[in-house]
């Protein structure tokens, strides 16, 4: 956290522990909410896949982005990384208990949107519409 916000914390009265939640949170929302996260974790909701496969299954991602999520994934515990001893080796990726849990709530959010986008994009546009009349 920086220090502007922790100092800030502090003089409004929030303990290190409550701030250090703060931070985490943060953090976790800001991995959620992430494009690529949500698209690993939905793509690896069937089950263990390989870094190709998952470079293929999912458009407009990087080689470079693809590592980068899943190094990030695997350090926060939401999936494991399995090297074979085999020629040519093999790494496969995997849903932790951890990782299918945000899976579902993910799942649950996609749906709500489905749900809902009719709504969202017509409030979009009347939105829209009323900033461009107002310039």
């Amino acid at each position: 956290m920086d220090s502007a916000l922790r100092s800030q914390l502090a003089s409004s009265g929030v303990t290190p522990e409550c701030a250090s939640t703060i931070e985490l949170v943060r953090d976790v929302l800001a991995r959620v909410g992430d494009k690529w996260t949500v698209l690993v974790i939905t793509t690896l909701t069937d089950g263990p896949l390989r870094f190709t496969t998952l470079h293929e299954r999912i458009a407009g991602i990087s080689q470079r982005m693809l590592s980068q999520t899943l190094r990030s994934l695997t350090r926060d515990g939401l999936l494991t990384r399995t090297a074979y001893a085999e020629v040519p080796p093999r790494v496969e990726y995997e849903l932790t208990p951890l990782g299918r849990s945000l899976s579902d709530t993910v799942t649950h959010v996609v749906s709500w949107v489905q749900t809902h986008q009719i709504e969202i994009v017509r409030n979009r546009e009347t939105a829209d519409a009323a900033d461009s009349g107002a310039h």
